[in-house]
């Protein structure tokens, strides 16, 4: 838990294991005795090789994969199924194309019965903080693809989740854009104070955003190394250029290089 976040736990994974198989296929252990925290308005990444179980984490965290063992609390109360408490934003947006931005973003309100005036003025709010004032009235075929996912930010923001669950949400985006994104996700945070956890393969990403970085070994996952990212906020793209920086990276590189290359091969 970062040193500049509040005491209070907003998120805590507590011995998750999860196991898939059947008769008719070899069962894998995909995450083995996980044990972690996230402090109300931390900004946590985890990394680790493909299959490391990442994701699997992730999706147990939301609700939508149930674990094989241990538990997940909100707050101090055990979650084993999706709710208002918690949102998640995938790598491939997931906007209704029939839509405008606007409905959109306010969907998961009008779903949840919201007026529609009021649902569309917190939707403004939030299309505001995600920077695509001008935009409310596009539909996702006249964005591009980094618009399209501040529009899927905005929307998991607008139903006020305590946790923002983030899987690998740029991954879709050219190099150049999804930089940009990073800032653009930075802003957001540093605006909305949302306790986030997110998932990604890019080491730099990880650093450049968080307060804290988890380490995942390979298959069956378990937590190699929580390393703390003291480096100054706000935070722009030249921070990647220093050698704080830097080191940082390194650090985290070779605890998974092994593991790296080994995935590789056999994928």
């Amino acid at each position: 838990m970062s040193e500049a976040q509040s005491e209070a736990v907003r998120l805590r994974v507590e011995k998750i294991g999860k196991v898939f198989g059947r008769r008719d296929k070899p069962v894998v252990e995909a995450l083995r005795d996980i044990d972690m925290t996230v402090a109300e308005g931390e900004f946590v990444s985890i990394v680790g090789a493909s299959g490391s179980g990442k994701s699997t984490l992730l999706r147990i965290i939301d609700g939508l994969l149930a674990p094989s063992s241990g538990r997940v609390l909100v707050d101090g109360r055990a979650v084993d199924r999706p709710g208002r408490d918690r949102a998640v934003v995938f790598q491939q947006d997931s906007l209704l194309p029939w839509k405008t931005v606007i409905e959109n973003v306010a969907y998961g309100l009008t779903l949840a019965r919201t007026p529609k005036a009021e649902a569309h003025r917190t939707a403004q709010h939030f299309i505001d903080i995600a920077g695509l004032g001008g935009f409310e009235h596009h539909y996702p075929h006249q964005l591009s693809g980094g618009m399209r996912q501040r529009v899927n930010v905005a929307r998991a923001l607008a139903v006020d989740p305590k946790i923002l669950l983030l899987d690998e949400p740029f991954a879709a985006l050219d190099a150049q854009t999804r930089e940009i994104m990073q800032t653009e996700l930075l802003s957001i945070w540093q605006e909305t104070r949302k306790t986030v956890l997110l998932i990604t393969h890019q080491i730099d990403e990880a650093v450049f955003l968080s307060d804290r970085v988890i380490v995942f070994s390979a298959r069956p996952g378990t937590i190699r190394e929580e390393i703390p990212v003291r480096l100054p906020r706000p935070r722009d793209l030249h921070l990647k250029r220093s050698p704080e920086f830097t080191a940082l990276v390194d650090h985290i590189w070779t605890s998974i290089e092994a593991e790296v290359r080994a995935s590789l091969k056999q994928g």
